[in-house]
């Protein structure tokens, strides 16, 4: 038994493919449940360990779906995946631990002192599991650690997804009723570093909004039930005013909530924080403006989602997909001019303005959220923080969540979209003037949005996007939407007339210089780019939007793609576990 409950093993052991393994080894050193979990610092120690399962910096920012675009695309977006051999987010270890902590916490400790550790170790199994489902659908559902020896359960089949959204969501109710400020003495109310009940509460929100649009874009039922308990999950949390938005003054509140070296606890429910004392440090700054992380930049067709200042829609202006980068970006969203480089912007702590680099940026849309001051932009120098959930998705959760309900209020908008859009003085969304007037460039965009809420729904869609950006929420949004066909579509950056010069921030002098024949020769200060082999336009000569992957081939497909296969050799090991549909491994 003690070799069974060993804390080598728990770190080291999965539950498919290393079980052969775990078995034929013997343990370092051993701690049996009578000799652990005694009391509050034993299980706030052994908690400790969870955390490693939070996405890491680059988890967060490094997003390459259709927001940012790269001079190279996934086998996600290519349609190249196939099933893999082994690994695949097919790994288990991470539950073991938390289904051991469960099973022994309270055999010392009444359960009204050892609950609330119970609560948090519920949340990172609800965690773990919520990544199982987005990933793979049907997963095995255990709610105990597994012994070494039962075959039976390490062979078990894939449970239905509707058994383990039930399952995650109780585990979320849990965590929300137990979780106390006790469970961390000396910290009163919420904090950035550790799981709280409010973690809790804007984890269920999301898991709810992902599922009960999962299942209404399908047409299955129980979709409404979910999305009911979201909206109550995202509401609970924004009632108890432990969170607000952040806002300074709009031209730069957007900017420094993800600048900010510490994370800002009015907004930050839950961050990843790294530090030069401790020698934690992340990659954004260098990411950013050198060649050598594929040159991120924003894609044309989410520019051209931002609103104008005053709430109209920059697609309603007139050949508005040929204007070019000055004028499209004066008088926008000024989230715009917080994301990516636009006329007049200088890095933080300095007054020299800076046009964008399209040798750090393949579409010239070039990223400015998360880069701190020059200080950091060594490589992996990088301090700031990295938010986990922040209360601005809490707020999108709890609108989209009640517009698919078809119970969305202007009530309801002014409580949520509106504080996004006060933090950059944007104009509030207008409930009924949207559903009279859907845009139909978001429509295009998500043509399964139909009903009398659609116009709503649609500008939450484009809230999300924009507000959201760069922080990896994209590719699960659009498989929640049924939406994988926005992935095809050619990817786009900014739009040329023509070979010539161009003054970008309009100062008098050139920054890009597009050429045929031979290179002019070279002027301090000007990126010189040869039609065809340096640079790509859409018609050529003619001019058009900048081409990314052009001759890059992107497939969806609407039958298999939207789940991630099973791993080959853990279908071996374990002949219980089916495939899911239409991804082909031999078996």
């Amino acid at each position: 038994m003690k070799k069974q409950l060993s804390i080598l093993a728990i770190a080291a052991a999965g539950l498919f493919s290393s079980c052969e393994k775990f078995m034929d080894r013997q343990p370092q050193s051993q701690i049996a449940p009578d000799q652990y979990f005694n009391n509050d610092n034993e299980l706030r120690f052994y908690l400790n360990s969870f955390y490693s399962a939070f996405p890491s910096a680059e988890g967060v920012y490094n997003e390459d779906i259709d927001n940012v675009v790269k001079q190279s695309l996934g086998d996600n977006i290519t349609g190249r995946r196939t099933v893999p051999l082994t690994g695949g987010n097919w790994t288990w270890t991470e539950l073991r631990k938390i289904n051991f902590f469960l099973d022994n916490y309270n055999r010392v400790m009444p359960e009204s002192q050892a609950g609330r550790y119970a609560g948090v170790a519920k949340f990172f199994r609800a965690y773990f599991y919520f990544d199982k489902v987005q990933r793979f659908g049907d997963v095995p559902w255990y709610s105990s650690a597994i012994l070494q020896t039962d075959k039976a359960m390490l062979t078990k089949a894939r449970d239905p997804r509707n058994l383990v959204v039930d399952s995650i969501v109780k585990d979320l109710e849990y965590a929300i009723e137990k979780i106390d400020d006790l469970t961390y003495p000396g910290i009163s109310g919420p904090t950035t570093e550790l799981v709280t009940k409010y973690t809790a509460m804007a984890l269920l929100s999301r898991v709810c909004l992902f599922e009960g649009t999962w299942r209404k874009y399908r047409g299955e039922t129980g979709w409404e039930a979910l999305l009911t308990k979201g909206a109550a999950a995202a509401e609970q949390l924004m009632s108890s005013g432990k969170y607000k938005i952040y806002t300074s003054t709009p031209e730069k509140a957007y900017l420094e909530l993800f600048a900010s070296i510490a994370p800002i606890k009015d907004e930050i429910i839950l961050a990843k924080n790294f530090s030069n004392e401790l020698s934690v440090w992340h990659n954004v700054n260098y990411y950013t403006i050198t060649s050598s992380y594929g040159k991120p930049g924003l894609d044309k067709q989410l520019v051209n989602s931002y609103l104008m200042a005053d709430g109209s829609r920059f697609t309603d202006i007139p050949r508005y997909d040929t204007i070019t980068f000055y004028a499209e970006t004066q008088n926008r969203d000024p989230r715009l001019s917080q994301t990516i480089r636009t006329p007049g912007y200088a890095r933080i702590g300095t007054t020299n303005p800076l046009v964008p680099d399209f040798g750090a940026s393949v579409t010239g849309y070039q990223l400015i959220k998360f880069v701190t001051d020059m200080s950091f932009d060594s490589y992996n120098r990088s301090i700031n923080s990295m938010p986990i959930f922040r209360y601005a998705e809490v707020l999108l959760n709890f609108a989209e969540a009640k517009a698919e309900l078809g119970t969305l209020t202007q009530a309801d908008i002014d409580k949520s979209i509106k504080l996004l859009r006060d933090r950059v003085g944007m104009p509030n969304l207008d409930l009924a003037a949207a559903n009279a007037s859907a845009d139909p460039y978001m429509a295009a965009q998500y043509p399964g949005v139909t009903g009398a809420n659609r116009g709503v729904i649609l500008e939450i869609r484009r809230e999300r996007r924009i507000e959201l950006v760069m922080e990896s929420y994209r590719w699960n949004d659009l498989m929640r939407w049924k939406s994988g066909q926005s992935l095809v579509r050619q990817f786009k950056g900014m739009y040329f007339p023509g070979v010539g010069q161009y003054d970008l921030d309009r100062n008098g002098k050139t920054d890009v210089y597009i050429y045929e024949g031979t290179k002019p020769t070279p002027v301090a200060g000007v990126q010189y780019f040869k039609l065809g082999s340096e640079i790509d336009l859409e018609n050529g000569a003619a001019g058009g939007n900048v081409i990314i992957n052009r001759s890059t081939t992107k497939t969806f497909n609407e039958d298999r793609d939207y789940l991630q296969p099973v791993p080959i050799q853990e279908r071996q090991l374990n002949t219980n576990l089916s495939q899911n549909p239409n991804w082909v491994d031999g078996l």
